[in-house]
């Protein structure tokens, strides 16, 4: 038997070193707006070398937004392999710093463009690897917006009726109402009515019960039919409450068809109910889903894409300051603070300029993908993956999921996250482009929606209909997709239909 013993060995190996700014850089293109500008207010009470630049409006008035066609230069943070991660994290801090310069001292760029090493710098934070949580940081209560969006992630639904939700969601007021006019919300989303309060159904059965109702008569009668109480002496007396707000009981007990006792007894069931469930949730003062980026059409018909410096602040090292303190810095332990101060100061510059760039970028190739959906509606989502945006902009898929998720596009038709314009797609049948998963299953509810009695369409029939106009799908797709918006068969349909008539 051999015996044991000790004995060094030599191995070459590859790998990817985690370090401190690599990680700081990751976690903030992460973040996004709102997070980021919590981000920084942290890292500006800890490094006394960093400050808040104050806010020109008349210089920015004055200054062109940064557009994607003007910000090609800059290194994105793409970290497709261990050599190009170490080459653009762990580079010489000192060189670093002299790059930074003449951005951090103010200096404007040519052309009038907003320095983004300035205007984008939205964040700082600790260098120390520790993870930073905006939520946990953070001392106000969820707002009523947050709760829905929250409860929106568990629902199963198609990307283009999650957009619907999210857009109606955005439009509630602080009571939980949906106030908006729904022909108008419809109308911007390029779908219908019919689509739109269909999914307007589906958010009403949120809680707390009887939020997005569009009037007190519909959040109290949401509120009665969760308790199974909407009897019919109830419904009049929901349909009459400016009898009730006139103490008009007279005209009551006759609109109810009940006497005194069970009117008093109605009237004590619905004192008991909530006419404003959204008050229960935090202010929303401060909103938590802002745009990260806005898109606005030209004059010439293209789209302008643009980050929103509106909720970023923007932070810059004060050279002078830190040249005084380096000056009389006395003991090591202060020297190696100003020196931590300034490099941390450095990179999260640098950082947070290609964390702008690399966002802008994204966002911009979605945009160019994505033109029908901004022009014409939901129904024209075309179908996109990461790996589609990655290649088009030359950046790793890990890269493009990170700054698409948590972040929020402000589009002339609503609000939505970046995320939601990843589609699964339908080959055409003609060999030609191919369709978007979602917006062939906006044709099949549109197709649905549009039956009548006498003409149900089977699953074989829309097939058909797909398949003229140019849509090569399965007859058990169709099926899978109609079962997945809870859509029931077509012998169903028309028992529901004849039995309705």
């Amino acid at each position: 038997m051999a015996g044991l013993g000790h004995r060094l060995e030599a191995r070459q190996g590859q790998g990817l070193v985690m370090t401190p700014q690599l990680q700081q850089a990751i976690k903030l293109l992460q973040l996004n707006n709102m997070e980021l500008a919590e981000f920084v207010e942290a890292e500006l009470e800890r490094n006394p070398l960093l400050e808040r630049e104050e806010r020109n409006d008349a210089a920015d008035e004055r200054a062109d937004p940064v557009e994607a066609t003007d910000t090609a230069p800059g290194a994105e943070l793409s970290f497709d392999t261990p050599e190009r991660a170490t080459e653009a994290i762990d580079a010489d801090t000192e060189a670093m710093y002299s790059d930074s310069k003449a951005d951090m001292a103010g200096a404007e760029p040519a052309g009038g463009a907003i320095d983004w090493s300035r205007a984008g710098a939205g964040g700082g934070g600790r260098f120390d690897g520790e993870d930073y949580d905006a939520a946990a940081n953070s001392a106000r209560e969820k707002t009523l917006r947050e709760h829905l969006h929250d409860q929106l992630a568990d629902l199963v639904l198609a990307a283009s009726d999650r957009m619907i939700a999210a857009h109606l969601i955005d439009l509630a007021d602080e009571d939980g109402y949906f106030r908006a006019d729904v022909d108008e919300t419809a109308e911007r989303l390029g779908v219908t009515r019919s689509e739109t309060e269909a999914v307007l159904d589906r958010l009403q059965q949120f809680e707390p019960c009887g939020v997005m109702a569009r009037s007190l008569r519909e959040c109290l009668a949401l509120q009665l039919k969760e308790r199974d109480r909407l009897d019919p002496a109830m419904a009049a007396l929901v349909d009459n409450l400016p009898l009730l707000a006139k103490h008009d009981y007279a005209a009551l007990k006759a609109a109810c068809g009940v006497d005194g006792e069970d009117l008093e007894d109605m009237i004590a069931e619905l004192k008991r109910l909530t006419p404003k469930p959204g008050l229960g949730f935090g202010a929303d003062g401060a909103r938590s889903v802002e745009p990260d980026v806005t898109v606005r059409e030209r004059p010439d018909g293209t789209w302008a894409v643009e980050l929103n410096t509106d909720t970023l602040p923007r932070v810059l090292m004060n050279n002078r300051y830190a040249a005084q303190i380096s000056r009389g810095a006395r003991s090591d332990q202060e020297k190696q603070f100003i020196t931590e101060c300034a490099q941390n100061a450095s990179w999260l510059v640098k950082s947070l300029d290609q964390r702008a760039r690399t966002i802008l970028k994204v966002a911009s190739e979605i945009v160019r993908q994505q033109d029908a959906f901004l022009v014409k509606g939901v129904a024209w989502l075309r179908p996109l993956n990461l790996k589609t945006v990655a290649d088009a902009v030359g950046m790793h898929e890990s890269t493009v999921s990170r700054v698409t998720s948590n972040k929020y596009i402000a589009t002339p038709r609503g609000l939505f996250e970046l995320k939601y314009f990843f589609t699964s797609s339908i080959a055409s049948a003609d060999g030609g482009e191919a369709y978007s998963a979602e917006a062939v299953r906006f044709r099949i509810k549109a197709m649905i929606d549009s039956e009548t009695a006498d003409k149900v369409m089977s699953d074989d029939a829309i097939v058909e209909r797909l398949l003229a106009d140019g849509v090569d799908i399965a007859r058990r797709t169709v099926a899978k997709y109609r079962e997945a918006m809870n859509i029931p068969s077509s012998v169903q349909r028309r028992r529901i239909m004849k039995g309705a008539g």
